[in-house]
């Protein structure tokens, strides 16, 4: 089982969880990051460093959530690993409080 990032990690990008990732397995993108589930030992240290609570066990992510699944994996291929934390974006703290973001997702 891995780890999945989900919809609320979409224009707020907070990089806690980045910090305490033991394998480094976070990849970032313009405004959301992702679990490369090949990299994921299910350590669950990112759960508790998510301010926004986006980041679930595979077998835990929401009805509603299911397609980050395999958007983590399709969009790990593709971006570059984030091994240190960086600012959040600059309205996060706004946009965290915003439901149904997916068509916020830039690739």
């Amino acid at each position: 089982m891995t780890y999945v990032v989900t919809e609320p990690c979409i224009k707020c990008k907070y990089t806690d969880c980045v910090d305490v990732c033991p394998v480094d397995c976070f990849r970032e993108g313009p405004n959301f990051l992702v679990i490369d589930p090949d990299e994921c030992i299910d350590c669950t240290l990112c759960v508790a460093e998510c301010p926004v609570e986006a980041i679930f066990a595979e077998d835990d992510v929401p009805s509603g959530q299911k397609q980050f699944t395999a958007l983590n994996a399709e969009l790990a291929k593709l971006w570059k690993p984030i091994t240190e934390s960086k600012d959040k974006l600059e309205d996060a703290d706004e946009w965290a409080k915003v439901p149904a973001k997916m068509d916020q997702l830039e690739r």
